[in-house]
């Protein structure tokens, strides 16, 4: 192996009396990609903010070395001057982070932000920092390049945005790459995409690529050497094959073992004289969107149909974009559809007005993505799971209430004392336990779940399916279970509904869509999910 690009040894991060970064030691050579694998609050980003001289968290001191090669030694990075960085950062070192949507600058058109490294660090004229940025938008995939420089970010899709991330890191052909939950947000296909286009950019430019994520399916797809944090402190740190073959700790089986796998049983199909709960007919949403060349309309959902049985789980699986949460939003009353009808258990859904309203509400719950933008950082979280039961009248006094809140905290294993905490003070599982709680106040009949699990760690993910499946089982809930996985879709799903487009691709049981897909689409997606065995097993 040639010599490394980035050397780190004995990294320490203290805030305060706590040591957050306890010693960790790696190297990273050109063209190769190093794995950082850990759950949220192990210590990935900070490890690697310090590292490159990111880390800017009061009170925080760094120790040990991390030094990028160059002449005369190379450079240090701990302790290293700001003017210094500066010519480091976006020059020498290129980050893609987790939402480009907050990297980007919402009032810079793509053209300005791929530019600005261009002209700092290579003092482009501003003719050539423009050919560039046409060539990185070409390099990356970016539909229409020409036209996309004078974009702006809220005008690309996700994907899309995380492309122009790709492009604006890679601008000054940098020597290291720093890729931190770059596809945690991305549906599979999209994310295997990313992972292609930074492995052929790597191999074209000899980039050596750090790459953060709490998934070891993904590392498995694009890193060589892998090293496994958790509190802190690596506990394990080998070849992608070897973690794979022969994990040494029992963190680094747990991480394995709880990763999504297309082909684990899921499920078997609900009986066929089950009684349908919730039947849709010929659902279209439509949206009138501006634009710069003028007022155009959207077709986000087409002539949908379904039905999910009572106690039944059905799978709504498809791409960003693709329509799934425009159907749940369709369903709750937050969006009007142009045509079509929808009846729970025989009420109309989609035309119900008045008193009636309130009670049908009451009867389909929703939990979101992410539990944290979903819950009130203001209200504790017993105000949270009792605001339903205030509303709705279900509880009778406020001994009753509490009680009815407590027994909620129970269903979904969190301890009652959790009702006197705030969001803020919970991790992103509890969080989303606390979520599911708040929808299960009401005894809805249909709790819809939109991507309930996508921003969660691997582990986190598979305790809360395991929660939903037991809650399933215990309180006959029926779930409209939305997601872009298609293996954990088949982990929970009863019957399932691809779409793309807007459109319903293929609508079958699980076990038969799992066992032959027969659209070219569903093949697609279940190719994108990444495989058991790593792609580098050297």
């Amino acid at each position: 192996m040639s010599d490394p690009v980035l050397s780190v040894a004995d990294l320490r991060v203290r805030i305060g009396s706590r040591e957050i970064v306890r010693g960790i030691s790696f190297d990273v050579a050109r063209e190769q990609t190093l794995g950082i694998v850990g759950e949220s609050g192990s210590g990935k980003s900070m490890t690697v903010l310090a590292a490159t001289g990111l880390l800017d968290a009061p009170g925080a001191k760094v120790t040990g070395t991390s030094t990028l090669a160059g002449p005369s030694g190379g450079t240090a990075l701990v302790d290293a001057s700001a003017r210094l960085l500066r010519t480091v950062h976006g020059g020498r070192i290129g980050f893609v982070f987790q939402d480009p949507g907050t990297s980007l600058n919402p009032l810079l058109t793509l053209e300005r932000q791929i530019t600005e490294s261009l002209e700092t660090h290579r003092h482009s004229t501003r003719r050539q920092a423009r050919t560039r940025a046409l060539e990185l938008l070409e390099a990356v995939g970016l539909p229409d390049p020409e036209s996309r420089l004078h974009a702006y970010p809220h005008q690309l899709s996700g994907g899309q945005k995380q492309r122009v991330m790709v492009a604006i890191a890679m601008a000054c052909d940098p020597e290291l790459l720093i890729a931190d939950e770059p596809t945690t947000a991305l549906d599979v296909t999209t994310q295997a995409q990313i992972i292609e286009l930074v492995r052929t950019l790597q191999r074209d430019f000899g980039t050596a690529v750090v790459w953060i994520s709490h998934d070891l399916g993904v590392i498995g797809q694009v890193a060589d050497e892998v090293t496994v944090l958790r509190e802190g402190q690596a506990v394990e740190q080998a070849a992608i094959g070897s973690v794979f073959d022969r994990p040494q700790h029992e963190y680094t089986r747990e991480l394995l073992a709880a990763r999504p796998i297309v082909g684990r049983p899921g499920p078997q199909p609900a009986p066929a004289d089950a009684e349908v709960l919730l039947e849709v007919n010929g659902l279209d949403v439509r949206f009138d969107v501006t634009t710069p060349v003028g007022k155009s309309t959207v077709h986000a959902v087409r002539d949908l149909s379904f039905a999910i049985r009572r106690g039944a789980t059905l799978g709504l699986v498809g791409e960003s974009g693709s329509g799934k949460s425009t159907v749940a939003g369709a369903l709750v009353g937050l969006i009007r559809p142009e045509a079509g009808t929808a009846t729970l258990d025989g009420t109309d859904v989609l035309g119900v007005r008045g008193p009636e309203r309130k009670m049908l509400r009451r009867r389909i719950s929703l939990v979101f993505q992410d539990p944290f933008s979903s819950l009130n950082p203001r209200a504790r979280v017993g105000d949270a799971i009792g605001e339903p039961l205030s509303v709705h009248r279900l509880t009778k006094g406020r001994q009753a209430r509490r009680a009815r809140i407590a027994e909620l905290l129970e269903v979904v294993g969190l301890p009652t004392s959790f009702a006197e905490r705030y969001p803020h003070e919970l991790s992103g599982g509890e969080r989303q336990r606390i979520s599911i709680a708040r929808a299960l106040a009401g005894e809805p009949d249909l709790v819809i779940l939109d991507e309930a699990t996508a921003s969660l760690d691997v582990s986190v993910q598979a305790r809360i399916l395991d929660l939903l499946t037991s809650l399933q089982r215990d309180l006959g809930l029926t779930f409209l279970f939305i997601a872009h996985d298609l293996a954990i879709v088949q982990q929970m799903s009863h019957d399932v509904l691809v779409m793309r487009d807007g459109r319903a691709v293929e609508y079958r049981p699980a076990t038969e869509l799992f066992a032959t897909p027969e659209q070219e689409y569903t093949r697609a997606l279940l190719a994108a999910v990444p495989p058991e065995r790593p792609r580098v097993t050297t």
